[in-house]
């Protein structure tokens, strides 16, 4: 397994990472698409016998249960593992009712009580990376990173690193931990695969320019680029995206249906599998620090494992580079016609 810094940090971590939100049974936005905890362990186990160095989960995932199974799983690997979760939503994300003032955000209040919370699920001393799971305007970045800095100081987390925010909060962030003399963010979890490409625009330039290591959810597009869907043809029974209807219309455009004919020629003449295919342009792209996968069986870990074995071409990164590429609107389409001058 090849390992690669965490930007520019000194945390080296596995080129493939280990999602677990598909760990234990969900209620809410995970309800029908988790693994048993047998299958659960199974690919838990498989991923660290293959060097797989990361777990990446989150207090809201299975409502706290996929922290209590990965800290029971972890027992006696703690050695070999890096632990990584995050904070923001509220528990129970996802159901009706209505959560107290600070059962979510990122206020010192929610972030000191969500990190002690996970702690004890996960039955360890210390979380190797803690993420914030969203921005959060209603919140000053000093709060924020003042309550990250106590909890490194205290020893109850090694690294933090933030999700899903903009280009322009990212950097207020690392601007404001530098006045602050805090720690900062050393890593960026988002979201980006042949068929979501938004994070192109703003931040990875952002993480390229200030060396934050970039962490991607979702490289398959929640299974769209595996292969397993066709066009016109019934949904497999079971998939995530059969049960995510929503999601799969708005996946399921002709934009989309292209790049995924793109991946499958490649994934033949390469003799592997189109997941494999998907998750190598994203190992291939010099922002990536690691890519979470989120296998429900070993089956596919195993599956998506082979992208390790797969070396694009400079040709063919450029290949899907083109048939993915989308309409980035103004500035950016205006600044690439208009370069080099």
């Amino acid at each position: 397994m090849e390992l690669r810094n965490l930007g520019s940090s000194g945390l080296k971590v596995s080129a493939l990472s280990l999602g677990a939100m598909t760990f234990g049974e969900s209620q809410t936005f995970m309800k029908g698409v988790t693994s048993s905890d047998a299958e659960a362990r199974a690919v838990f186990d498989r991923a660290v016998e293959r060097g797989v160095n990361l777990v990446d989960t989150a207090n809201v995932y299975g409502e706290g249960r996929s922290e209590e199974l990965t800290g029971q799983w972890i027992a006696g690997k703690r050695d070999k593992v890096l632990l990584a979760t995050k904070c923001r939503f509220p528990m129970g994300f996802g159901l009706t009712h209505t959560p107290a003032p600070h059962d979510m955000g990122l206020s010192r209040q929610h972030i000191v009580r969500a990190c002690e919370s996970s702690l004890r699920r996960l039955a360890t001393d210390v979380i190797d990376l803690y993420q914030v799971h969203m921005q959060d305007t209603s919140v000053r970045i000093d709060e924020t990173l003042r309550a990250l800095d106590d909890l490194v100081r205290q020893g109850k987390v090694r690294y933090v690193g933030c999700s899903n925010y903009t280009g322009y909060r990212l950097v207020e962030s690392l601007w404001a931990s530098e006045r602050l003399g805090s720690v900062r963010f050393e890593s960026h979890q988002l979201q980006w695969n042949l068929l979501e490409r938004g994070a192109e625009r703003e931040m990875l330039p952002a993480c390229r320019a200030f060396g934050v290591g970039v962490l991607v959810w979702s490289p398959l597009a929640s299974g769209f680029l595996s292969g397993k869907y066709q066009k016109g043809q019934p949904l497999p029974e079971g998939a995530r995206l059969s049960e995510w209807k929503d999601s799969f219309a708005r996946l399921g455009v002709e934009r989309s249906w292209a790049v995924v004919d793109a991946v499958v020629e490649l994934a033949q003449k390469h003799d592997t599998s189109p997941a494999a295919v998907a998750l190598a342009w994203l190992l291939a792209k010099k922002e990536t620090s690691s890519v979470i996968v989120g296998a429900r069986t070993v089956a596919q870990l195993d599956d998506n494992l082979r992208a390790l074995e797969v070396k694009l071409a400079p040709e063919e990164v450029q290949e899907l580079d083109k048939v993915s590429k989308p309409d980035w609107g103004y500035p950016y389409g205006f600044i690439g016609r208009m370069q080099p001058w």
